[in-house]
């Protein structure tokens, strides 16, 4: 697997590096806040969202996806087209994502594919993990919307949002990435370092298929595995993160989502890899995961609506998954089996329970965890009001066990 890492967030981590929201409840300690920054890219270097600053109504399912009932559609040409004709053709089915982090009084920014005209918007979870409220600007129109989270997967990085009150949308041109192959060209479409207004353009061609990568966070050291992924030499930015990679005819094939640009990675062969490294989600897998949301079904992987928040922050001292919904934690194993807490949200369920920073938490919902991928685990199934039991060793030695009922977190 080539080695990956986060420029979503920078100085924070990567889905919520530092206090962010996107576990289902827990996160990591926070860390002094960055100074204010306009529009900068977020995403995982892999590609992405941009660290910027501000709440939201979170959840709430959508209608029918209908991919082609929608008043406009990005034409699709039947013939190859310049850079330019493939950007005027496909930027009307972008919106650029800003996502806010108010506990640690953070932005970032990335951006989103148009699936219908009513405003459900295609993304990619890391975009919008951790926020507590989402601003989307739809380039069709040039309107701002208020977004919630309809659903992620974490562990395949997308995610559904849903622009409130929104209408008429241009809607996105969707290829086939079963079609795709190495050495066709692509063009990258997106937010490029969260700078807003006509997306960016960046061309190149399929350089591989079918890749594997761990993605981690410079600052936590988190590391997640993404696979099936499109690989292209097209100069992916951060905040281009959910973004379009489209082929010669201007239709989508890929959700742009991890670059290299910047950095020097271990590929599979050992040896550090170039700076022109970028990675799709396939359409097709994303178009199948959004329509699981869309349909409401929740699996081990998928959480439907409103997040639920434990309100920890988790040891980050060792590699774990990305977490879920609520303050995504990325923890750390202490001397005894489970993972260490760093600090504990006051107020928070995990507050009101006696839960303190130093104690580990060994078990939840029944399940016993050592990682913050096993926390995030047990709770991508709950919701906010749900009652949840947790289990835990004190600094002192002594065992805990209690059930709590779950708050609400942000966003993702």
């Amino acid at each position: 697997m080539s080695q990956m890492y986060d420029a979503d967030h920078p100085g924070s981590g990567y889905a919520g590096g530092s206090w962010h929201g996107g576990g289902p409840g827990y996160g990591q300690p926070p860390v002094p806040p960055m100074p204010p920054r306009r529009r900068r890219g977020r995403g995982l270097i892999v590609t992405g969202a941009v660290a910027l600053a501000a709440g939201a109504t979170l959840g709430g399912l959508i209608g029918s996806m209908d991919h082609t009932a929608a008043s406009a559609v990005t034409a699709t040409s039947k013939t190859a087209l310049s850079s330019s004709q493939i950007a005027s053709h496909v930027d009307p089915a972008l919106v650029d994502v800003v996502s806010t982090d108010g506990y640690q009084g953070a932005e970032s920014a990335g951006t989103g594919i148009v699936l219908t005209s009513t405003g459900e918007v295609l993304t990619n979870n890391h975009v919008v993990e951790g926020a507590t409220s989402i601003k989307v600007t739809d380039i069709g129109n040039g309107k701002t919307y208020t977004a919630t989270v309809v659903g992620y997967d974490a562990t395949q990085d997308v995610a559904v949002i849903q622009l409130k009150d929104a209408s008429g949308l241009t809607t996105a041109s969707l290829g086939d990435s079963s079609t795709a192959q190495v050495g066709q060209s692509v063009t990258a479409l997106g937010n490029a370092g969260g700078q807003g207004g006509t997306p960016s353009v960046a061309t190149g061609t399929v350089t591989a298929l079918d890749q594997s990568i761990t993605a981690s966070d410079e600052l936590s050291g988190v590391n997640e595995q993404l696979t099936g992924l499109i690989e292209t030499n097209a100069d992916i930015q951060p905040g281009d993160s959910g973004g379009s990679l489209v082929n010669s005819y201007g239709q989508v094939v890929g959700m742009d989502t991890a670059a290299s640009s910047s950095y020097q990675f271990q590929g599979q062969s050992g040896q550090a890899t170039g700076p022109e490294q970028a990675y799709a989600i396939p359409i097709n897998e994303a178009l199948s995961i959004a329509g699981q949301i869309e349909a409401g079904t929740t699996t081990s992987d998928i959480h439907i609506g409103a997040t639920a928040f434990l309100g920890v922050g988790l040891d980050s001292s060792s590699s774990s998954s990305n977490g879920f919904g609520g303050f995504s934690g990325f923890g750390g194993q202490g001397s005894t089996n489970g993972v260490s807490i760093a600090q504990v949200v006051s107020g928070s369920p995990a507050a009101n329970a006696g839960l303190t920073a130093g104690d580990t938490i060994t078990a939840i919902g029944g399940q016993s965890v050592s990682s913050a991928e096993d926390v995030a685990h047990a709770l991508v199934s709950y919701h906010p009001g749900d009652s949840i039991s947790i289990s835990w060793v004190d600094q002192y030695g002594s065992s805990h066990t209690t059930t709590l009922t779950l708050a609400t977190g942000p966003a993702a």
